[in-house]
């Protein structure tokens, strides 16, 4: 008895949509591959054109080679590809694109129209490809060039339509790819609508002018040349000044070959570098362009090509280490930038050594307080000046003294959370001797290095962690704020500009209603400027570019949460980020408050996160480390 054959070949209208799954996640991809190939068609300028974030219309245009009416044609095969003669020259890429999947895969979930003609024809190609079947092939009256139109991604694969994000999201995908490109290639030409209106429009010129179009001229002032060529590879590009580094990430690029790449290790190469010269939580502005041999390079590990591996890892790291390690030490050496010097890589000359000159010494009584030794010294001064004031706090003051009072003896006559509770078996109460009670109201209270709170209970002691209380309490008062939109605002003296870069706003604008419920009062002036005319009353004091760039890098970063709805992730965004603020010499009232409000709170014993917010040390546990 035999069986029938079981194994068969796809069809090409299939297999093009399992090879798009790998290379069209979203139609920011579509705009990287279709950028890509006009690059590699030598093209002096781009257009793109979306609507809807892509969802509905993606269009290129540019003036590269165009197309013959042959290629044209078989550009749209899977694996059809001008790139790769023979397996050697997978080794030795140096164009964008080279694996010949990009047109076929994004032909077969769209309706896709090309108009393509060479310079030296006189007549063009059009052709419409709906879901990988040619619909129309004909010559037409085009300019040279390609004009290539995506429509309604997705089309014919719902579940994958139903998976994008909202058109804010998307088209803060589309703006990472648009950016990334522009950078790596200064010296073509590109602009960008969305819904008709002018995102981006980047003039051909020097590297330096793309970084100031593209980020602002503000930019202008902070950068830093950076340069180290050896035999293995040549590193080339700008770093930004440390006291320029901003609260968000995202305005760090990597180039190899003109090609971006993401390289965790190299980053830290980077930060490395920096050391000691950065404020906490500060991430640097970086474009460093790396030139290197393509048979040192693995560009083929993944479908996006924005991971590689080099044969050297460490001597890169090292390198890169190096150079950017010499230009933050030259910086307040080195005379500002000549704006006419060209940093463009594709010419060799090298850029002369910059002259040094001397910078000027600064008295102490100048010097901007810094952390540790001086802010102690600064914050000694402002205690002496307030003992000029003592027994004359204002009424407000003493009211809040008062009401803290109240609350700290509203809780401690709460009962004894019981040990016989019942709970749910979640990995959060697994572990019994976890779960803390409140101490007692003339319980010793003590803290320890103005990060962590002692306090003498029942059984033994309990250690707090103060950063995780905090989190705690603030995650609860912003969910409140944001669940009644009641965040009590405190308005500005002198509104205050504060600018982002094009893919935050699209974020800030998302999430607009939320913020606004969170006390902040702003409107959009500009397209990636908004005019903050108030900030949440209860805010520690700092600058509003501050608070704005920290909230939305918070907010990134949750925002991946698909399990989080848009109150819960701010909240814990702004929790975790405001908590940090709190890690200072606490008064014995407010340690006392600070006990009294965390207990008050939903769960004590837990950061919304999931960490641990105090632990008991009972006696015999204390007693078990001294043997006893």
């Amino acid at each position: 008895m035999t069986t029938s054959d079981i194994i068969h070949l796809l069809p090409d209208s299939i297999a093009n949509q399992i090879a798009a799954g790998e290379v069209v996640q979203r139609p920011a991809s579509v705009v990287k591959e279709l950028l890509e190939n006009s690059i590699d068609a030598h093209a002096h300028s781009v257009q793109v054109i979306i609507r809807d974030a892509g969802k509905t219309l993606i269009q290129i245009i540019d003036d590269g080679a165009g197309m013959s009416e042959t290629d044209a044609r078989m550009s749209f095969e899977r694996h059809a590809t001008s790139k790769i003669r023979n397996s050697d020259d997978l080794f030795k890429i140096r164009t964008m694109g080279f694996r010949g999947e990009a047109l076929a895969s994004i032909a077969a979930v769209a309706q896709v129209e090309v108009r393509t003609r060479r310079a030296d024809d006189e007549i063009g190609t059009m052709i419409r490809i709906e879901g990988s079947e040619v619909k129309t092939q004909e010559s037409v009256a085009t300019l040279p060039g390609t004009n290539l139109l995506v429509k309604n991604l997705f089309f014919n694969v719902p579940a994958r339509r139903n998976f994008l994000k909202s058109n804010s999201v998307e088209m803060r995908h589309v703006l990472d790819e648009f950016q990334r490109v522009a950078l790596a290639h200064p010296e073509v030409s590109f602009s960008l609508y969305h819904n008709d209106v002018e995102v981006f429009n980047l003039y051909a010129g020097k590297l330096v002018r793309r970084i100031t179009d593209m980020f602002g001229k503000s930019y202008r002032d902070q950068l830093v040349f950076c340069q180290e060529d050896t035999t293995y590879i040549s590193v080339r590009g700008y770093i930004g000044k440390p006291e320029f580094a901003r609260k968000t990430r995202g305005e760090q690029y990597f180039f190899v070959n003109e090609r971006y790449i993401k390289h965790s290790y190299l980053h830290h190469a980077i930060i490395s570098a920096y050391e000691g010269t950065l404020p906490e939580g500060s991430h640097p502005f970086y474009v460093l362009f790396i030139e290197i041999d393509p048979s040192h390079v693995d560009i083929n590990i993944h479908p996006t090509k924005t991971e590689i591996k080099f044969d050297d890892e460490r001597s890169v790291y090292a390198i890169i280490l190096a150079a950017v390690r010499k230009a933050v030490g030259a910086n307040n050496l080195a005379p500002p930038i000549d704006f006419d010097d060209d940093v463009n890589f594709l010419s060799q000359h090298t850029r002369p050594q910059e002259a040094a000159t001397p910078r000027a010494v600064q008295p102490d009584w100048a010097a901007t307080p810094k952390e540790g030794n001086g802010t102690r010294r600064q914050q000694g001064n402002l205690t002496n000046w307030n003992k000029l004031f003592e027994g004359l706090k204002s009424p407000d003051e003493t009211a809040r003294q008062q009401a803290a009072l109240e609350l700290d003896q509203a809780v401690a006559s709460r009962p004894a959370v019981s040990s016989q509770s019942v709970t749910l078996a979640s990995k959060i109460n697994r572990l019994a001797d976890e779960t803390v009670s409140p101490p007692d109201a003339d319980a010793l209270l003590f803290q320890l290095h103005n990060r962590y709170v002692l306090s003498q209970v029942k059984e033994g002691a309990m250690l707090v962690d103060q950063k995780a209380a905090y989190e705690r309490i603030l995650y609860e008062r912003y969910r409140q704020m944001l669940s009644k939109r009641n965040g009590s605002c405190q308005q500005l003296l002198f509104p205050q500009t504060v600018r982002l870069t094009p893919a935050d706003m699209q974020l800030v604008r998302e999430t607009t209603d939320q913020i606004r419920g969170l006390g902040f009062e702003f409107d959009e002036i500009g397209p990636n400027e908004i005019l903050v005319r108030g900030v949440p009353a209860d805010l520690p004091n700092e600058s509003e570019q501050d608070l704005f760039e920290e909230l939305v890098e918070q907010l990134k970063q949750s925002y991946s949460d698909l399990k989080l709805n848009k109150p819960d992730s701010l909240a814990r965004a702004l929790a975790r980020r405001f908590s940090s603020r709190y890690v200072v010499k606490l008064s014995p009232l407010e340690i006392k408050t600070l006990l009294s409000q965390l207990f008050a709170s939903s769960d004590p014993n837990r950061t919304p996160g999931g960490e641990p917010v105090a632990v008991m040390l009972t006696m015999e546990k204390l007693g078990a480390l001294f043997n006893v």
